[in-house]
């Protein structure tokens, strides 16, 4: 009897299957490349923005009605939208509209830049911009002296190639009030000289003492800066980002957009928190995660915290590391190991806390004790609360013990590492010298990570690497090299496949941003994020891969950039 009810319903079931319409489509690709991220197709159809169907030409044109609009894709290469999951959009703006030289150069050529743009301000306007770096200089340490000489009226304050530091001339440390006196804040340092006296440097928390006296930019610059670096990042195929460091503008900035139908791209965006003075109150940081909400819109979610643990391993030692660094015969006695911003017991309580409010938590850690650090307290969250479904992840990695990368999965930590900053940049030698070389061998140690089982995602940190391409990082990935290849393998135990590398930015990234449901792939039932390629990454060179042009993004099924491809 039982056997005879099975074949009624199985009948049932492919009579209803054979009975079932097939979906109109309002928009159809046809005759192309289509990478799905499990395989290839040729075809898609997309019913108001979400996609329907894809395979095969004729199987997919059966999508079409007196209304679809079917493009041609001329065998040219899709691809799902690509994510980018630690960015600072703003800060880059700002940047690009600033007293802005290329990193790397040597002092002189900063002078004549910033003597340029003295020229091109009122007097005693500030002068702010960067990108220098330490390594750069050579034996000439970097001092107010030299800023002096090119504005001696105009206070001036430069970031480095990290962002975690500044350099200031003589006027802009006299209006900000640091003198010999000045103590170091909690988690800053005021460099000095032999005698006491402040070189121009401050690092870390520090920023905070010269950027209160920064006039403030306006929310209508806000909207502009933040307007120009989303349309750069769109301009290379990121449909998806974190936004990974923001306050009231930054959220502010984004409703905007937002409201005026400008705002693209799907951001999940982290307020920025600094325990300094490790004390708690209804401060401006407290005021934005309790009125988070007021900013959200259907693109723009503001459910994530950024906690900053530790600096950068570069010649100022503030990344935090389980053994000294190689060069570390200073005078300082603190920063042998680095600098641990926040005491274990107040982010385990903080983690814990915004654990149980349903706020993902990404950590700068670049130093390996700073990744312990992040990871301990994930593992204190997930004691106190139970798994919350929230993958908290630590940002950069630069270098991480082989005991840490082995418990993140069990954790359900994620890695987010920064493929963009490996290919030779001005930061790597200091980088090399502060470290050594026996460590630079697990430089940012993607492949070991996704060899354990933990999620792993990319990150460009921009503005600290010159360009946000996905692209270069996609190629660095494989290769370890400069763009195009040649010259020196950083860390060559630790490169991995191009589909690998693409995972990274796509699928593994829908899965961290919570959106691995909807996006990330091309598949029946996932919103239309889709980019049209110039080449398909897997048919040239890897050495080509970081000279991919994308010619056309489409999000949600609308077309949003046009660059050469008819659509």
């Amino acid at each position: 009897m039982w056997i005879a009810a099975t074949f009624f319903v199985v009948g049932l079931v492919r009579t209803a299957l054979a009975a079932a319409p097939v979906l109109p489509a309002d928009t159809i690709l046809s005759n192309g490349h289509i990478y799905t991220g499990d395989g290839w197709a040729q075809a898609l159809a997309i019913d108001r923005g979400v996609i329907i169907d894809v395979g095969e030409d004729g199987a997919i044109m059966q999508h079409a009605r007196a209304g679809t609009r079917v493009i041609d894709l001329r065998n040219e290469t899709v691809m799902p939208g690509l994510y980018d999951m630690h960015v600072h959009p703003m800060g880059a703006g700002s940047l690009h509209t600033a007293c802005r030289f290329a990193q790397g150069l040597p002092p002189a050529r900063i002078a004549d830049a910033v003597r340029g743009c003295v020229a091109r301000h009122k007097p005693g306007a500030w002068i702010t911009g960067g990108q220098w770096d330490a390594a750069s200089f050579g034996q000439v340490p970097v001092n107010r002296v030299l800023l002096d000489r090119v504005s001696p009226n105009n206070p001036v304050a430069l970031m480095d190639i990290s962002v975690h530091a500044l350099w200031l001339n003589s006027r802009a440390l006299e209006l900000v009030g640091i003198t010999r006196a000045t103590p170091n804040p909690p988690g800053g340092i005021i460099e000095r000289d032999a005698h006491g006296e402040p070189t121009g440097v401050v690092r870390e928390s520090a920023r905070a003492l010269v950027q209160a006296a920064i006039p403030a930019a306006t929310p209508t610059e806000n909207v502009a800066d933040l307007k120009w670096a989303l349309g750069e990042m769109l301009s290379y195929g990121i449909t998806s980002l974190t936004d990974a460091g923001i306050d009231e503008n930054g959220l502010s900035a984004y409703a905007t957009l937002a409201d005026e139908g400008l705002l693209k791209q799907r951001v999940l965006g982290c307020i920025g928190w600094h325990p300094e003075p490790f004390a708690t109150g209804d401060t401006a940081i407290e005021a934005a995660i309790r009125d988070r909400n007021l900013y959200a819109r259907p693109r723009f979610r503001p459910e994530c915290i950024k906690v900053f643990l530790d600096g950068v391993p570069t010649e100022g030692h503030t990344a935090a590391m389980l053994k000294p660094y190689a060069d570390a015969s200073r005078s300082d006695p603190a920063r042998v190991r680095g600098m641990l911003m926040v005491p274990q017991t107040l982010l385990n309580a903080a983690v814990t806390r915004f654990d149980r409010m349903g706020l993902t938590v990404k950590f700068h850690a670049a130093g390996d004790a700073a990744v312990r650090a992040a990871l301990d307290s994930i593992e204190a969250a997930r004691k106190a609360n139970g798994f919350s479904g929230l993958l908290h992840n630590v940002g950069h990695n630069s270098f991480v013990a082989m005991s840490d990368i082995e418990r993140a999965r069990s954790l359900a930590a994620t890695f987010e590492m920064s493929p963009y900053i490996w290919y030779p940049n001005p930061i790597i030698p200091d980088i090399q010298k502060a470290i050594g070389a026996e460590r630079m061998q697990r430089w940012i140690p993607v492949k070991d990570a996704i060899d354990s089982g933990a999620l792993v995602v990319p990150g460009s940190d921009w503005a600290v690497v010159p360009s946000v391409n996905p692209w270069i990082a996609i190629e660095a990935l494989v290769t370890r090299q400069r763009p195009g290849g040649g010259g020196e393998i950083l860390g060559a135990q630790e490169r991995i496949t191009l589909k690998q590398a693409i995972d990274l930015f796509t699928i593994n990234a829908a899965r961290e941003m919570g959106t691995g449901d909807k996006t990330g792939r091309i598949a029946r039932g996932w919103l239309a994020d889709l980019l049209v390629l110039d080449r398909d990454p897997f048919a040239v060179p890897i050495t080509q891969v970081h000279d991919t042009h994308v010619r056309a993004v489409m999000i949600n099924g609308e077309i949003v950039l046009r660059n050469g491809f008819p659509l």
